[in-house]
This record gives structure tokens, sequence and C-alpha cells, in this order.
């Protein structure tokens, strides 16, 4: 007999997601969601199969480390109250574009009627910007349930999920039927492909061609899905279209017996057919749901606006920038006739040929670059992430030295969650200006576990990419590591020329080698501010 439980939907959550076979649990705490990570601590399974549980320093560091162990195949769990949504929504967002490798639930726990929250948002909206698939339980059986569903469905669509849940969801308590067996873990995989994970432009105007055409597919899975019901009723004076919670609500008030037709929603994208089908057989449509007008303002356009045309059905292109030529061709379709005379001006010319970026000659990342690379060689299977900046051309020949680049300080986080994952070497390169914008929190995070990670802050006096201006944290870097709890035996600094390649080629094998977290610190002037400097200089010793 499978055992039962009396748990909080938080609690639910939690179980759900450990029997589904998570690998790590990635969180800051906030209501109502702290009783998932709380849950997962103190779960005798999950400290048997030695599950990631310890807190983040914030709600973005908790969204990289939980790519970083997806990038290695693994399961994770992201939780955060809706709030927590704006501070993670660089990662999250990205997240759609990268996809996952192992899969990944981002668990959003709004709170209307702000019981202990400054607003009252609704992270559904989120989960449509990204273009991810959302779920919605409507009761605690549905969220223990949807947790393997959603893991299932993430590696299966190779995206991010996003599960929303509501006060009341998250704290009120039901009986959750277990199932016998738990899943076992992923094992360690290098299927993750660098040229999804490292979005440069190229990579990412690629995949969003194709994260934008799934979305037919998620829109006919959801509308096939098993927590997506509708209910006949014998009155069609009203129909009543509900999600996540407010379908108890219904189901209250008639006892569990409601004589009007009800579709209920607990599978994102929303179903449209099923929608038009309630709004086609009754008189009326109530729609209850907890939170924004999330539903309603979808459904208000397929019920009153039924000859819009545009870039949903196709008319205009998703993806990519409007042209006259596309627009033209939008409007003789629309019209059925030929008002537009369509040409090839903004056509790709075949005369000039694409010149793809690349690190100036003499620039200091090449030689990190170089050294990194000849190190490397050493070992089975080094992961390098990567991050914003000059240095992300890293990605490009002749280096081809980074398998990541997915947000602002992204680089430190996804080493040690694939650390946490069991990846060895994890190496983290991160320039000094987008350190000190977003990294230094991720570093806190890996010295707090000491995760087994090198980092290299490229310092090159300056924020390079954008032009040169001054960078936050120049001549403070050593200061700021030691502040974060760093040890001065594994803060090394080094000056990147090729003479000095045997000296750095040993430095970072060392720090690999050493079995916790270190930075290496390689500093030389950008080429392009020093050439700057050299000449304001000789322009100050005319005068």
């Amino acid at each position: 007999m499978k055992e039962r439980k009396l748990l909080l939907g938080d609690e639910a959550i939690a179980l759900g997601a450990i029997h589904a076979g998570l690998s790590g649990v990635y969180a800051y705490p906030g209501t109502p969601s702290t009783e998932i990570t709380e849950f997962i601590q103190g779960n005798s399974l999950a400290r048997e199969r030695g599950i990631h549980s310890r807190w983040s320093t914030n709600e973005k560091t908790a969204m990289e480390e939980a790519l970083g162990m997806s990038f290695m195949g693994k399961r994770a769990l992201v939780c955060m109250k809706h709030v927590g949504m704006n501070v993670c929504a660089d990662p999250f967002v990205n997240s759609g574009m990268t996809g996952v490798n192992g899969g990944v639930v981002v668990l959003a726990a709004d709170d209307p009627s702000m019981h202990s929250s400054q607003d009252e948002q609704d992270s559904r909206f989120y989960g449509k910007f990204a273009m991810i698939p959302i779920f919605e339980p409507s009761n605690q059986q549905e969220a223990y349930d949807m947790m393997a569903a959603a893991f299932d469905y993430s590696e299966q669509q190779k995206l991010p999920v996003l599960m929303r849940v509501t006060t009341r969801m998250a704290h009120s308590r039901a009986v959750v039927q277990c199932v016998d067996v738990p899943r076992q873990q992923n094992t360690l995989n290098y299927n993750a492909e660098a040229k999804n994970w490292v979005l440069l432009p190229a990579n990412a105007r690629r995949r969003n061609d194709i994260v934008t055409a799934q979305q037919a597919a998620l829109e006919q899975d959801a509308a096939n899905s098993t927590y997506n019901i509708y209910k006949e009723g014998t009155d069609k004076s009203l129909g009543i279209l509900t999600s996540g919670i407010g379908y108890n609500y219904v189901m209250e008030c008639f006892n569990g017996q409601c004589p009007y037709p009800v579709l209920k929603i607990s599978q994102y994208p929303l179903p449209k057919a099923q929608v038009r089908r309630l709004l086609d057989e009754c008189q009326q449509v109530l729609i209850v749901e907890e939170g924004q007008p999330f539903i309603e303002d979808i459904v208000r356009g397929v019920a009153e606006l039924k000859n819009v045309r545009g870039k949903l059905d196709g008319t205009l292109p998703r993806t990519g920038e409007l042209t006259p030529d596309a627009v033209g061709q939008a409007i003789n379709a629309v019209a059925n006739s030929s008002l537009f005379t369509l040409h090839s001006a903004f056509e790709h010319s075949e005369i000039v040929v694409p010149r793809p970026p690349a690190l100036c000659q003499g620039c200091g990342h090449r030689d990190v670059y170089a050294a990194l690379n000849e190190v490397l060689k050493e070992y089975d299977n080094p992961r390098v992430f990567g991050d914003i900046g000059c240095y992300t051309l890293g990605f490009l020949p002749p280096f081809r030295a980074i398998h990541s680049c997915v947000d602002m300080g992204a680089s430190i986080t996804m080493a040690k969650g694939a650390a946490d994952a069991g990846q060895w070497p994890a190496v983290a390169v991160i320039g000094d200006s987008t350190f000190t914008h977003s990294g230094m929190t991720g570093l806190l995070d890996a010295i707090n576990e000491n995760a087994n990670i090198t980092v290299i802050i490229s310092d090159n006096l300056t924020t390079g990419m954008t032009g040169g201006q001054d960078s936050a944290g120049t001549n403070k870097f050593e200061a700021i590591c030691r502040g974060l709890g760093l040890s001065d035996e594994h803060l090394k600094v080094v000056v990147p020329l090729p003479k000095n390649m045997p000296e750095i080629t040993q430095i970072i094998r060392d720090e690999i080698n050493y079995q916790g977290t270190s930075v290496i610190i390689p500093r030389r002037e950008c080429m392009q501010t020093l050439q700057r400097h050299l000449k304001q200089k000789k322009a100050a010793e005319k005068k």
C-alpha cells in the first residue's frame, strides 16, 4: 500500500521533488516558499542521497547555481517568493534561451493579499515572457505529482518549467499519497552543448527561433495535459474557467457537484482551443483565478478579437526585426491583394562577408585562455563557465575555451552548481567589471561552502567591452576576495604575458588541484585603454 502523508503544499512540493530524483535545491528564504527548502534540509532521504540544500546568497545566485547543476545533467529545484523572481529575472529569462540538460523547476510562491510582501505580482507573467511552460497545482496531491511531471517535461522539452503556487496552496494541509519507489538521481553527463549555453548573438538568435517554434507544441501539450480538465455541465447559461487553488474554491461552492461546465487550467501556455469550446458552449463565462487577471487578459483577446491577425497566427514573423517587405507581405495576405510590390532590398547581401568579432591582438584575455587551455589538456572533461564581456569571445576560434555564458555573474555560480553535481575541474572566467556587477555574491556562496571551483577574475583595469569606462572594483579585488572570506593562500595575482606562461600555467594547475575555492587574478590593462592613455600622456607632455 502506498504511503500517505499529511503535508503542507510546500512540503508536498519538496517531497515530490525528492521522489522525482532531485540532486539540489537552491533558494533564498521568503514566505510563502521557505518551508520547501527547510523540508528538504530535514528530510532523511535527502540527507542519505546528499541532495544539496544550503541557502544561496540571493535568488539570482540560486537560479544560476541550479543552471550549473542542470548543465551537468542533474535535476535542480529553485525556490523563491514572487518578488524573488525580480531578483533572478536575468538568469531566469535567459534560461529559456539556453534551455536545460538536467531538468530545472523554478518554484515561485505568490502572495495575494500581501500577507508578508510588498506587492501582489503574478509570476505567471514571467513564464509567458520567457516562453517557458508553467504548471499550477490546485491541491497538495497535484503539487506532489506535478514535481515529477515537471522535471520529466523539462528534460523532454529541454526547457525550464515554472511552477506557480499561492499562499493558501503553500500553507494549507491535505493528505498526499506518495510513490512506492522514489526515482534515482540522474547521473553526471556531458550532453550540454556550448553552442546553446553561450549566448553570443549568433547562438541566441538560433535558440530564439527554436524556442519560439516550440510554443505551438507546448500549447498542444497543455491541451492534452491530464492536469487541464474540461468538466461537462448540464446548465450552459454559465461556464467557469479557473486555475490553481481557484478551482478548489469553485468546487467547494457547489460541494463538488458544479452544474456548469468548468475548464480547470493547471498547465500553460493557455490551451486556446479548450477556451474557445467553453466560450462557444456557454452564454457567459466567469474566470476565477488567484492573482492578477493573467488568463482573463488572454481570454478577452480570444473572445472579442477573433478577426485580429499578426504575429500569433504567423502573418508576421515572431522573431527578428520587422522590415517593410515583411509588413507589405502581411498586408497583401490579409487584404488578399497586391497593394505592395515586394523587393529584396532588405535581404542579406552576398557581397559583404560576415566578420565575427575577435579579441584584440595583444589582449591579456588571450594569454589567459592560452594558459588555461594548456593546463586543461591534462584533465578529463573539464568545464569552463564564462561570463558577459570581451572575454566571452573566448568561445570562438582559436580558443574555444568556454562552455557557457548565460548572464552577468553566472560564471561563478554555474561553476559552483556544476561542482555540487560532481563536476571537476569546474572553472569560472569572469571580468573585473562583471565581478563587481554581480559576481561577488556568487563567490560568497562558493566560499561559504568551500566549493571545489577555480575562479579567474580577468582584470583589464576597465570596462572594456562597452568602451573603456571606469570599473567599480579597480585595485580592490584582492581586498574584496579577502573580505568575502577567501584565504590568502589561494588568492593569486599574475601578469598575463607570454613570457610569464610557465608561472601562470603552474598556478592554474595548483589551484585546480586544490580541493576548494580559489581565485586567480590575471591583471593587465586593456590594449584599447592603454593606447588611449598613452595618447593622452603624449598630448599632455606637448603642452
